[in-house]
């Protein structure tokens, strides 16, 4: 692997979905890894923490680089590879006319990608995957903090 190289990995989900989330991604660049979590206490969705995950970890890049982006979710990778085009172009509106469900983070991802040669990739969740469940434990954790904060500040 080059170290000019930024590879990600990253997952997301909710318990229940919709419910409480978390997302996690894991980004390595040579000897270098960082590890980055975060959730949502209240009612978010998985395809909300699985687009998070992606748009943090590219948010966290100091400088533009090419990526390798793996992420378990054909949602995002199909979202952000084929769909994202058409419905920029259609106003938003899917090619039912219907809004576009979670534009707001499907747009900030298009604005995280901006800096990058971002390049998308399918990987088969809880397959084995060393990062991949790096970043699904990240993700678990992310929304085990969240909920424990929002505990610790409703006292």
């Amino acid at each position: 692997m080059s170290d000019d190289v930024v590879t990600i990995h990253t997952d997301g989900g909710c318990t229940p979905n919709p419910g409480p989330g978390g997302w996690g991604a894991v980004l390595r660049q040579g000897e270098h890894v960082l590890e980055l979590c975060g959730g949502e206490p209240g009612e978010t969705t998985n395809n909300r923490m699985e687009l998070t995950a992606p748009i943090m970890a590219l948010e966290a890049l100091k400088r533009p680089v090419v990526v390798h982006l793996y992420t378990d979710s054909t949602y995002v990778r199909n979202g952000i590879t084929t769909w994202v085009t058409g419905w920029a172009r259609n106003g938003w509106k899917t090619s039912g006319k219907q809004p576009v469900k979670n534009v707001d983070l499907w747009q900030r991802l298009l604005a995280a990608c901006e800096a990058h040669q971002v390049e998308w990739f399918w990987v088969k969740g809880h397959a084995g995957v060393p990062d991949n469940e790096l970043a699904d434990e990240l993700a678990t954790r992310g929304m085990a903090e969240a909920m424990s904060s929002a505990a610790g500040g409703a006292r």
